[in-house]
């Protein structure tokens, strides 16, 4: 019936699209949109805005859905390229809001920094993809320079979490590329061992703070540890089932704050409980998952590598916002993803998971062509 309802162009589109994802994202989106009207007590147009920024991001994602994998391949070094040169941009003409300098005005502010969420990638997967693997040391030598460039530059923004995920991202490739468990387990010794030098010498003093908040929560609880604090108490006093929706005590009396961005998944646990958050996790899990799933689909080794590689950053960061929630983590700003308020981040999600069903689509040409 839905042949009849739509046009062949627009048909053919959503038959290249991966109908299951499609499904699972759109549900998530619908909760998301439920839960920021009650985090922003009822501020539809908050909520309006919101439903635009995912209509954006659902028409990037149909439009990278149809891309081939040799074009998004000869894209790899010039978005690349063109991102390293916004951010030594930003960090000499950069435009300053909160304490940070993340953003170019060109009309409007944009942020570089989340163009590289997905240019990291999709260079390291386009330089492993030139190359026989699994990977010889000095090629995994030059992957990680091509990572850690950019991480150090937004760094210095400086924005301590999407320097995280980013680099993450091409961590991520550089292991399905076949990286040997003895770099791994030297890499985890390394960072180790780094990480009280980092702590004394790499940190901002409120970053500090906020490691010291996570190793003693009861330090500053009125000051860096309040976050924490309250997000923990909204979680616990849903319980089970929850206080209903638009009931949630600790949002509404304005106790959490953030509560429509980093912290909204303590808004969810206050007002749907244990259960409900199990099944939004389920329903993250099922998403990861299924991208995990088209990823070995793909058709070469950069596809599979940069699929992979999206689908597990995308669990990094429901892993890194609900252990940062929960107090299992430092406050880092990283949004839940899909479920935050912001339309960078949605936008540039999307366009990911585009990108992924787009692996599948070129398997099945592969196939019928075979």
């Amino acid at each position: 019936m839905i042949n009849y309802l739509l046009p062949d162009w627009l048909l053919k589109i959503f038959q290249k699209v991966d109908a299951v994802l499609l499904a699972a994202l759109s549900l998530l989106a619908f909760a998301a949109l439920v839960t920021l009207f009650s985090a922003s007590d009822g501020n539809i147009d908050q909520v309006y805005r919101q439903g635009i920024h995912f209509l954006l991001g659902l028409a990037l994602m149909l439009i990278f859905s149809q891309i081939q994998s040799k074009t998004l391949r000869q894209w790899s070094i010039w978005l690349y390229t063109g991102g390293l040169v916004l951010l030594v941009l930003v960090l000499m003409i950069g435009v300053e809001k909160k304490g940070a300098t993340r953003w170019l005005n060109v009309g409007v502010h944009i942020q570089p920094a989340e163009i590289m969420k997905l240019a990291v990638p999709m260079m390291v997967a386009y330089y492993f993809s030139e190359k026989s693997l699994p990977p010889r040391f000095i090629d995994i030598v030059v992957a990680l320079v091509l990572v850690f460039v950019p991480m150090l530059l937004i760094m210095k923004q400086p924005d301590l979490g999407t320097s995280i995920l980013i680099a993450t991202s091409g961590f991520f490739v550089i292991y399905l590329a076949g990286m040997s468990w003895w770099l791994i387990g030297s890499a985890v010794a390394l960072v180790s061992i780094a990480a009280p030098l980092m702590y004394q010498f790499g940190m901002h003093d409120y970053q500090r703070k906020r490691v010291d908040v996570l190793l003693n929560p009861e330090s500053d609880i009125l000051g860096t540890g309040y976050h924490i604090s309250q997000s923990k108490i909204a979680i616990g006093s849903g319980g089970v089932y929850g206080k209903g929706w638009l009931n949630g005590d600790q949002s509404h009396l304005d106790f959490l704050p953030e509560q429509h961005t980093d912290f909204i998944f303590a808004v969810f646990g206050e007002e749907f409980g244990l259960a409900g958050n199990v099944l939004l996790i389920a329903l993250y899990v099922f998403i990861i998952w299924r991208g995990l799933y088209i990823a070995t689909k793909g058709e070469d080794s950069f596809a599979r590598l940069l699929a992979g590689s999206l689908s597990l950053t995308f669990f990094f960061y429901l892993f890194v916002n609900t252990g940062m929630v929960t107090g299992l983590l430092p406050v880092v700003g990283v949004p839940l993803p899909l479920f935050s308020y912001g339309g960078t981040s949605v936008v540039t999600l999307m366009t990911a998971f585009g990108i992924i069903m787009g692996m599948k689509r070129r398997k099945r040409i592969y196939q019928q062509e075979g």
